[in-house]
């Protein structure tokens, strides 16, 4: 017997099956080229179209939006912005017309605040008128105080000195070509005999005075758009609901963004909207037929 004889033999056996898992790599390669493919098909659908589709695409992504200011130049031909039919809408003019009639406005109340600066005796009542310039126009409130108001107490009857503010007012306001809303609002504080007589009517009533004076002393006929009372639902102090300065007439002349979005607002459905259905000519003779005796 030979000395390997006593050797011990090991075999080993190796068990076949998957290598594991190999992670998400091939989804992210996938994905790209997925990609690349939608890519390809949108360049040769795009080969293949007209001039005007073309130019229409290029406009788009010269302004993807009225909210992008900054254009990039682009790789199609044409497509200027706001130009071809189904292009983005040209934002830049309609800025800029935005911003003169702001400038405008704003000239406005600056020229006002100076005739009233001129005016002797308009001390205490000058300080009482404020001016705001907004997206919706230019506002500007004529403000009570604790000892100075605008109209005799708990009444619609204006003083001699308001009639001389609003006249001067009127008269700036008139040259321009926006319309005009005047509003009127109360305080808080309630009348002893509310069911014929509240706020609600005070302050309507206040505006249509107001409204009568500009009319006659510088706004143009139909430049008053309407006349609004709003009682006290709209405290300019609404924490102290009774404080004086909840007391006020406002002229708003309103910017001509807030007239075409309120003509929008307001304008009427067409009857093209509605589907009607007409009566089918040969049913209704069916039916007298019918009901004949």
């Amino acid at each position: 017997m030979s000395g390997k004889e006593g050797e011990t033999i090991v075999i080993v056996r190796k068990k076949g099956g998957h290598g594991g898992h190999h992670g998400g790599a091939w989804k992210v390669a996938y994905a790209d080229f997925v990609t690349a493919m939608m890519a390809f098909f949108l360049v040769m659908w795009l080969v293949t179209q007209s001039k005007e589709v073309k130019s229409a695409v290029g406009g788009y992504f010269r302004d993807p939006g009225i909210f992008e200011f900054e254009k990039g130049k682009g790789v199609l031909p044409g497509g200027q912005p706001g130009v071809e039919p189904g292009a983005a809408p040209e934002v830049s003019a309609a800025r800029t017309a935005a911003e003169d009639e702001r400038a405008r406005l704003e000239a406005t109340a600056a020229l006002i605040r100076q005739e009233m600066t001129a005016i002797k005796g308009f001390d205490t009542l000058r300080d009482q008128v404020q001016f705001t310039v907004t997206s919706e126009g230019l506002r500007i409130d004529l403000v009570d105080k604790a000892a100075s108001s605008f109209f005799d107490s708990g009444s619609a009857a204006l003083r001699g000195e308001s009639e001389q503010i609003l006249g001067l007012i009127a008269h700036e306001l008139g040259a321009l070509t926006n319309d005009v809303v005047v509003e009127g609002h109360t305080d808080s504080r309630q009348y002893a005999d509310g069911d014929r007589y509240g706020n609600w009517e005070l302050s309507a009533e206040r505006a249509n005075a107001a409204r009568r004076v500009m009319e006659r002393t510088g706004l143009r006929d139909g430049q008053v758009r309407a006349v609004r009372g709003f009682a006290d639902r709209q405290l300019q102090m609404p924490d102290v609901p009774l404080d004086p300065r909840n007391r006020r007439v406002s002229i708003v002349v309103r910017s001509e963004a807030s007239r075409q979005i309120e003509g929008a607002l307001n304008a009427p459905v067409s009857d093209s909207s509605v589907n009607r259905r007409e009566p089918d000519p040969a049913a209704v003779t069916a039916t007298k037929t019918g009901t004949e005796h």
